[in-house]
């Protein structure tokens, strides 16, 4: 008994010979047509109750690898139901494709098993092993970076100086007006949020000295030094990052640059020159916003609220703002290059690493400016 299926490109015609069924193809069979093969053949088979399975190629003038992947998908269903397969009048042509595609490689294990549930132990355990890799990054990076800068301070015709202003200007200069908003307002709110409590009991005059204290010692080096991170840490990993995914960073080797003297050094020499004067800045807008509160607000008179703070400020608290200004600086300019130069693979592991590189700044600024905190208590 012979049947025949006729779809565009193929035909399928089945026999049974000897308790066998036999599936004869002719036509061409590519990828347009494996997967509607595969239902007809498997139409066939539900009709039939067979101990062995025979595909005629004779008459096959065509196939392609999507086909033949098409006959091996048919093999494994009907092995797991026991029954025999094989191919007959197989022309050398398509002996060829099946040998190419290799049936024995399909049927190996993947080399990586699939994801199991981790317990509490593995993924604390994987975290740390995560962080350990970062730590040493990190601690490679730096004494790189710090030999990079002892090379050139004795080297200084070779520091791109053009390269210095750049980054000053677009780290500096580009920063003032947000820098400057952000530190009016903070002392506007420090100031207001004081004077309530203050004024309960006549102590006015304090809330210049709370503001001016407030924003020297802490708040003017710290807001500043994040919102520059946000700023330019990011942009140095996105900067750095895009030239290592376009093979620039190889490039500069290739010719004989080191990429950490020629990309790092001058980012760092600009932040380390910019972020102390924009915590100067920040300080003079932080004690103008309170300075508005407490005219406006508390009667006091803008040389009363002047000379209070000049008495509460002094020195060292200054000295101290411009050092943590100086060690914030390092941290934004060693973040953002190092996050930059860890990039590998595409446009994602750009937009990662630059908000990797802005995490792991503010975060590393927090816990500089508490030990900063904890020292200065005990030196001051």
């Amino acid at each position: 008994m012979k049947m025949t299926v006729s779809e565009p490109g193929y035909t399928l015609t089945h026999s049974e010979e000897g308790g066998g069924l036999v599936l004869t193809l002719s036509g061409r069979i590519s990828v347009e047509d494996a997967d509607r093969l595969l239902t007809d053949m498997e139409a066939v088979l539900s009709e039939q109750r067979v101990g062995s399975v025979q595909i005629d190629l004779a008459d096959v003038s065509y196939i392609d690898s999507a086909g033949v992947l098409t006959f091996f998908r048919l093999e494994d269903q009907i092995r797991q139901k026991g029954s025999d397969y094989g191919y007959t009048h197989v022309p050398s042509r398509i002996r060829g494709i099946m040998a190419l595609i290799g049936r024995a490689g399909l049927e190996k294990p993947p080399l990586r098993s699939e994801r199991t549930h981790e317990g509490i132990i593995e993924t604390v355990g994987d975290a740390g092993f995560k962080v350990y890799c970062d730590f040493k990054a990190l601690m490679t990076f730096l004494g790189d970076l710090l030999a990079a800068v002892v090379y050139l301070s004795g080297h200084l015709r070779e520091v791109r100086w053009g390269d210095v202003l750049f980054y000053m200007r677009r780290t500096g200069a580009e920063g003032f007006p947000i820098v400057g908003l952000i530190s009016l307002l903070i002392g506007l709110i420090i100031a207001f949020m004081s004077s309530l409590q203050l004024k309960q009991f006549g102590a006015n005059i304090y809330v210049a000295s709370l503001v001016s204290l407030a924003i020297v010692r802490e708040l003017g080096p710290i807001m500043t030094a994040i919102l520059v991170a946000g700023r330019s840490a990011s942009a140095y990993a996105a900067e750095i990052g895009t030239m290592t995914i376009n093979d620039e960073v190889d490039a500069l080797v290739t010719m004989g640059f080191d990429p950490i003297r020629f990309l790092a050094v001058p980012k760092l020499i600009a932040t380390a020159i910019v972020l102390p004067l924009l915590t100067l800045y920040s300080d003079l807008f932080g004690i103008a916003g309170g300075l508005i509160v407490g005219v406006v607000g508390l009667d006091l008179t803008p040389y009363t609220y002047l000379q209070e703070s000049q008495r509460t400020i002094t020195l060292f608290y200054l000295l101290s703002s411009l050092l943590k200004a100086l060690v914030f600086a390092f941290v934004i300019a060693w973040i953002g290059c190092q996050r930059g130069f860890q990039v590998r693979g595409g446009v994602a592991a750009v937009g990662a690493a630059t908000t990797s590189a802005v995490v792991t700044s503010i975060l590393l600024i927090v816990i500089v400016d508490s030990v900063f905190a904890v020292v200065l208590h005990y030196v001051g």
